[in-house]
C-alpha cells in the first residue's frame, strides 16, 4: 500500500512497479477510480514514463471505472471476471480510498479484504493507493486496511525554509529488511528519483537547503583538493631541490676523490720509486766497500815487501861497507 497526502506522488510511485513489472515481461492491470487511461498515459510521460508501449504490447490492461458507476459487489464481481480472464502477475488498484464514497468504511473494508484475499490465493501481487486526508496524521489513512498489507509506503510533503518537498518513507514492510530513514525523492523528465539521506546540523535538509549545502560541501571539498595538490606541489619541488643538492654534492665528492685517489696513487709510485732508488744504492754503498778492503791490503803488501827489500838492501850495503873496511 502506498499512502500519502494529495499531490505525494502515489499515482507516480504505482505507475513505477508497473513499469517495472511490464519490462521483466510481467502481465500487469490496472484499476483506476479517478483519472482515465488517456490522463494516466500523458501524465507518465510527462515524468519519462512511456506506459503506451506495454499497453500496445498488450502487457498492461487499464480497466477504469468511476466509484458511483457500480456498488461495492459490482465492483468486486467486475475486478474478479477481469483479472482472471487477463491472468496479470501485478494489479493496481489506485485509490482504494475512492470506495468509501460509495459505501461505509466498514463495508469498503469487507470488499477490499475479499479482493486482497483472492489476489494472494493466486499469487498476485497488489499495489494499493490511500489518499491519507489528515496531514497531521499520515500514519492514518481513510481505509483500514493497513494490518492486510504486507508492504506499506508512505509519502510525505516535507515543508521547509518555504517550500515543500516529498519525502518517502518504508511504514513496514514483513518478512524483509528495510531502512528507517525518510528519503527525499524527486519527480522530473526521468521519473521518480530517490535521492540519498543528507543529514546537516539542523537534521535531515530537503530541497533548495540540501542544494545549498551540497554546493557548500563541494566547494569545501574543492577548496581541500587544491590545498592538498599545492602541499604535493611544494613537496615535490623541496624533494626535486633535496635531490639537486645530493647530486651536487655527489659531483663535488666524486671529483675529490679523483683528485684524492690520483694524488694517493702518484704518492705510492713516488713511494716505490724511493725505495727501488734506495735499495740500489744501499747494494752499491756495499759493492764498493768490499773492493777499496781489498785494495789496501794489497797495497800494504807490496809496501811492505817494499820495505823488506829496502831494510834487506840497506843491510847488505852496511855489511859491505863493514867488510871493506876490514
Amino acid at each position: 500500500m502506498i499512502s500519502g497526502t494529495p499531490g505525494s506522488g502515489k499515482t507516480s510511485i504505482a505507475a513505477h512497479m508497473i513499469n517495472g513489472a511490464c519490462a521483466r515481461g510481467e502481465r500487469c492491470m490496472y484499476f483506476p477510480f479517478e483519472e482515465s487511461q488517456d490522463q494516466i498515459l500523458r501524465n507518465m510521460q510527462s515524468i519519462g514514463l512511456d506506459l503506451r508501449r506495454w499497453v500496445a504490447e498488450d502487457c498492461l490492461r487499464f480497466q477504469p471505472a468511476r466509484p458511483h458507476l457500480h456498488g461495492l459487489e459490482m465492483h468486486l464481481a467486475v475486478m474478479h471476471k477481469q483479472i482472471t480472464a487477463f491472468a496479470p502477475s501485478v494489479v493496481a488498484i489506485d485509490p482504494i480510498s475512492n470506495l468509501t464514497d460509495i459505501g461505509a468504511v466498514a463495508e469498503a473494508k469487507i470488499m477490499l479484504t475479499r479482493i486482497i484475499d483472492f489476489l494472494k490465493a493466486r499469487g498476485i501481487t497488489a499495489v494499493m493507493t490511500s489518499l491519507t486526508a489528515q496531514a497531521d496524521d499520515p500514519e492514518k489513512p481513510e481505509v483500514g486496511i493497513s494490518s492486510l498489507m504486507d508492504t506499506w509506503i508512505l509519502l510525505r510533503n516535507l515543508e521547509s525554509n518555504g517550500e515543500r518537498n516529498r519525502g518517502l518513507y518504508i511504514l513496514k514492510s514483513r518478512g524483509m529488511g528495510h531502512s528507517n530513514q525518510i528519503r527525499e525523492f524527486t519527480l522530473s523528465h526521468h521519473g521518480a528519483e530517490l535521492r540519498e539521506v543528507y543529514t546537516g546540523p539542523a537534521g535531515v535538509l530537503t530541497g533548495t537547503a540540501r542544494t545549498v549545502q551540497e554546493a557548500r560541501d563541494k566547494a569545501e571539498q574543492t577548496s581541500r583538493q587544491s590545498e592538498i595538490v599545492r602541499k604535493q606541489r611544494e613537496l615535490a619541488g623541496k624533494r626535486e631541490a633535496m635531490e639537486a643538492q645530493i647530486a651536487a654534492l655527489r659531483a663535488a665528492y666524486e671529483a675529490q676523490a679523483s683528485e684524492l685517489e690520483a694524488a694517493i696513487e702518484e704518492g705510492h709510485r713516488t713511494e716505490t720509486t724511493l725505495d727501488r732508488q734506495r735499495t740500489a744504492l744501499a747494494f752499491v754503498r756495499e759493492g764498493h766497500g768490499i773492493t777499496g778492503n781489498s785494495s789496501s791490503h794489497k797495497r800494504k803488501g807490496a809496501d811492505h815487501g817494499q820495505t823488506d827489500k829496502g831494510s834487506r838492501q840497506g843491510n847488505g850495503h852496511k855489511e859491505r861497507t863493514r867488510t871493506e873496511a876490514r
